[in-house]
């Protein structure tokens, strides 16, 4: 067994323990030794990052190839229909890679949803929209570029989940840790 550090992290802060520049890093929140990032997420997004102690445990959990889903919550600019939606659901053409099919489905406001700091830009004349975005990729800022490709830009991302692991329970910058295996992160 490994040890997994479940993080909820806020807007603002890099997936490294180094600050850097008007950035935070992980040393502001998880005071352990010897636990490592597993998967990145921008520092302008938000919610679940995982950390271990086990480098083999770290490169399955990043590595698209063990196919371990990521859901995300991203506030769209605008209001998508099916059919925009579609377009994600076939797999999506952008600039450097097609990104795989993905599960897509229009979700209200996640209920528990901690408020951003900062908030994001509000614009009476142009409504938002949540989305509920279910992937095994992750490549370097693709849910905000399936948004963009799609029309309807992201002005909020959320990480809820990697595979079974949730930010259920935690609060914003909060953490706890377990033992896992690979096998009881698949959803």
């Amino acid at each position: 067994m490994s040890k997994i550090v479940i993080f909820n992290k806020p807007y603002g802060v890099l997936s490294q323990f180094t600050p850097e520049g008007r950035w935070r890093g992980l040393v502001d929140y998880i005071p352990l030794k010897g636990v490592y990032v597993a998967g990145r997420l921008d520092a302008d997004s938000e919610g679940l990052l995982l950390l271990t102690d086990d480098g083999r445990l770290q490169a399955r959990i990043a590595d698209p190839r063990h196919k371990l889903v990521k859901t995300y919550w991203a506030q769209v600019e605008g209001e998508p229909g099916e059919a925009d939606l579609d377009r994600l659901r076939a797999g999506i053409r952008l600039s450097d890679f097609t990104a795989q099919p993905a599960q897509v489905r229009r979700i209200d406001e996640p209920p528990g949803l901690w408020p951003r700091d900062p908030p994001i830009r509000y614009r009476a004349a142009i409504p938002t929209s949540w989305l509920e975005i279910r992937i095994a990729e992750g490549k370097n800022r693709q849910v905000r570029r399936m948004g963009a490709a799609i029309g309807y830009p992201v002005l909020r991302l959320v990480r809820a989940a990697i595979g079974r692991l949730t930010v259920d329970g935690l609060g914003l910058g909060e953490w706890r840790q377990r033992e896992a295996t690979i096998d009881d992160l698949r959803g």
